[in-house]
This record gives structure tokens, sequence and C-alpha cells, in this order.
């Protein structure tokens, strides 16, 4: 990998990480070095991090994607998704700059999706399902978590769109896709200044099983148990039970009831391919 990105004349230093939250200060050491694009090679929750820390330190520094995790949903986005780590070097240097949005809660940025109910539940569970590879590890912890799962009351307030009730889930979506497959959002944009809310009010299990062949398609948007809508900011109350989240398929459970997410447009350069 380094030898590609050294034959198309880059000056490549590799940076590994060590802990949760290191590719967030290597990013944001890099860019107050003065790197010019900084590339995350991992999965999604690589890129995460390392988004976070540029957007710490509002650098103007490109970020890139060698896309060897498992979901890859932001590699979706910016042409390299379903290439070998030659060929999405091969892409990435002959990509150009656009400026994409980010999302923001509670203090911390997200560049493709974020989630609260049965996103977060799934998340927790194929964290103690390690491991599960490929496919199976997005697949079989959504079975799983849906024994145990009891959709929490949540009132969700946007940009003229306001609802209250027990909800499987409100996906926060910048990017098109989460959970390696699912298109939450078909035809959200990145670069539109504005977050794809999808929203899916509380179905049985036969329900459950049917639309998910749906949602991977990204035809759900028809189902009365769903509502697609665009919004700049969203605020969920949790009246019961404190918040739990996932920003990027990262978890979080921030202790609170209650939050605000925006979109804070045009924020970050992202290197698209061709």
């Amino acid at each position: 990998m380094l030898r590609a990105f050294r034959r198309a004349g880059w000056t490549v230093e590799l940076l590994e990480t060590e802990r949760p939250g290191h590719g967030a200060a290597l990013a944001a050491e890099a860019a107050r070095a003065g790197a010019v694009r900084v590339v995350a090679v991992g999965g999604d929750g690589a890129v995460h991090e390392v988004a976070n820390g540029l957007l710490a330190t509002r650098s103007r520094a490109s970020l890139g994607v060698v896309p060897i995790g498992t979901g890859n949903d932001f590699a979706k986005l910016v042409g390299v998704y379903r290439h070998s780590v030659d060929r999405a070097v091969q892409r990435l240097v002959a990509a150009m700059p656009r400026r994409f949005d980010a999302g923001r809660v509670l203090g911390e940025h997200f560049v493709n999706t974020m989630g609260f109910g049965f996103g977060p539940a799934v998340v927790r569970m194929r964290n103690a399902m390690p491991g599960l590879k490929g496919f199976l590890s997005y697949l079989v912890p959504v079975l799983r978590s849906f024994a145990t799962f009891r959709p929490p009351l949540l009132e969700v307030r946007g940009d003229g769109f306001a609802e209250t009730g027990n909800m499987m889930m409100v996906e926060v979506c910048n990017g098109t896709t989460a959970g390696g497959s699912y298109r939450f959002a078909p035809e959200a944009d990145p670069c539109d200044g504005q977050l794809d809310v999808c929203l899916i009010r509380r179905v049985g299990l036969p329900k459950f099983l049917t639309a998910l062949p749906r949602v991977m398609r990204g035809t759900h948007g028809t189902m009365k148990e769903v509502a697609l809508v665009r919004t700049r900011t969203l605020t969920i109350r949790s009246p019961d039970a404190p918040l739990l989240l996932h920003l990027d398929g990262e978890l979080r459970e921030p202790a609170v009831r209650e939050c605000t997410v925006t979109v804070e447009p045009g924020c970050l350069n992202v290197l698209v391919a061709k």
C-alpha cells in the first residue's frame, strides 16, 4: 500500500492506532503538522475517528479512505467500495476533494449515520460477538437483538415534523447506508446541508422480517410504519430511560435523556474517486 502511494508521488507516513480514540488524536496531530491529506485505513470506525480529529482542528486537510472494514458504508460515498487495497489506493490518488457535511450531537461528529433504538442495540450485540465476520456480523446480531429489544418511547422533533411513540429506530443519515447493507436513506446526499431521517415505528416480528429486504433495497419508504424526512436539526427525547445511540457504528451511552442533532454544512474536505 505504501509503495502504491509513493509511486503516485505522495510522501507517506504510516501511523497505527493503539486504543479507542487514538485515530482522532493522530489525525488532529497530522493536521496541526500541516498534512494535506489524512487517510483512514480501516472500517467506518476508523473513518469516524479520523474525521473527528480533522474537524476538531478545523483543518483544510482532505479525508481519504482505504476500506478494510466489514461494512465500509462511508466508502460507498467516495468511490472506493469493494476495491482491493491497491485498487483503492490507485483511485484515491486520482480523487478530487469535495466538501461534505457532517452531523454533530453531544459534542461529537458523525459523517455517515447515527441512530437511536434498534440500531445501537444491534451494535451492542455485535460488539459482544467478535467472532462473526462479513455479512453475518450484521445479520446475526440483528436477529438476536430483536428477541430482547423493546421499542423505546421517543419524542422526535425536526423541521416541520414531530412524532411521539414507541419506535423501532430513528436513523439520522448523512450517507445512504448503515450496517453494511441497509439503505435507510437511499436519496441522502452528504453535500446538501441536510440530514435524512428514517423513522421506523414499532412493528412485530413477522413485519420486521419481511421489511428487512425492503430496507436493503431502499424501498421501505412507502411502508406505513416508516417516515422519511429531511431536516437541519433533530431533537430526540426519551422520557423513560437514558438514550442509547451509535455514531457511525460506534456505541455511545451518554446518560442523558435528550439531545439535539445538527448538521454542519460543507465542513469537511473528502477525497472522492470518480
